[in-house]
C-alpha cells in the first residue's frame, strides 16, 4: 500500500494494493516508459487476493490513516506475509504531546472529509500490535510542518509469534 511517491525504489515485481484511482495515477507515471510494465493489484486492503504467505515485504507509506479498518487490513497484510517476512512502514498519527493531541482530535472529524478518509488521530504503534505485528524497529519524530499533521512513525514490523 503506497502512493507514487516512493515508486521509483521498488523492482518490477511488486504488486502494490491501491486505495484509490489518484494514488494509482501517481504510481503509474514512474513507469510508462518502462519495457516490463509494472503488475498492479487493485483491491481492498482488508481482502488482498493472494494466497497465503506469498509476500516477502509489505510497505506502508501513509496509509493507515485512511484505512476503514486499519486492524482487519493488518491482519490481512499478516496473512499473505511469508514465513520471516516484513512490513516496513513510514505512518503520520497520534502525537505524545497532549497539546497536539488535543488538537489531532478536534480537527480529524474535518481532515477527514477534505483530505480522503485521513485520521490524523491513530496511533500507529498499538494499531500494529492490535493487527499481530511486532515491532522491531521504530522511529517517532514530527516531519516539517504543522505539528498536529506531521507526527511520523517510521520502522520495521513482523508477525507477531503468535501467528
Amino acid at each position: 500500500m503506497t502512493t507514487g511517491r516512493v515508486a521509483a525504489f521498488y523492482e518490477r515485481r511488486i504488486l502494490p494494493v491501491l486505495l484509490d484511482r489518484v494514488m494509482r495515477q501517481q504510481l503509474l507515471e514512474p513507469f510508462r516508459r518502462e519495457v516490463a510494465p509494472l503488475r498492479l493489484l487493485q483491491a481492498s486492503a482488508t481482502d488482498i487476493p493472494l494466497a497465503d504467505g506469498t509476500v516477502d515485504t509489505v510497505i506502508l507509506t501513509w496509509t493507515l490513516c485512511s484505512i476503514p479498518n486499519p486492524v482487519a487490513a493488518l491482519r490481512e497484510m499478516q496473512r499473505v506475509l511469508a514465513p520471516g517476512g516484513a512490513l516496513r512502514f513510514v505512518e503520520h498519527g497520534l502525537s505524545p504531546l497532549p497539546r497536539v493531541r488535543s488538537w489531532q482530535r478536534r480537527l480529524t472529524p474535518i481532515w477527514r472529509r477534505l483530505a480522503g478518509g485521513c485520521h490524523l488521530d491513530r496511533k500507529v504503534d498499538d494499531l500494529l500490535r492490535e493487527g499481530d505485528f511486532e515491532i522491531s524497529e521504530l522511529r517517532t519524530e514530527y516531519a516539517p510542518g504543522p505539528r498536529p499533521l506531521t507526527y511520523m512513525y517510521t520502522g520495521c514490523a513482523r508477525p507477531s509469534a503468535a501467528r
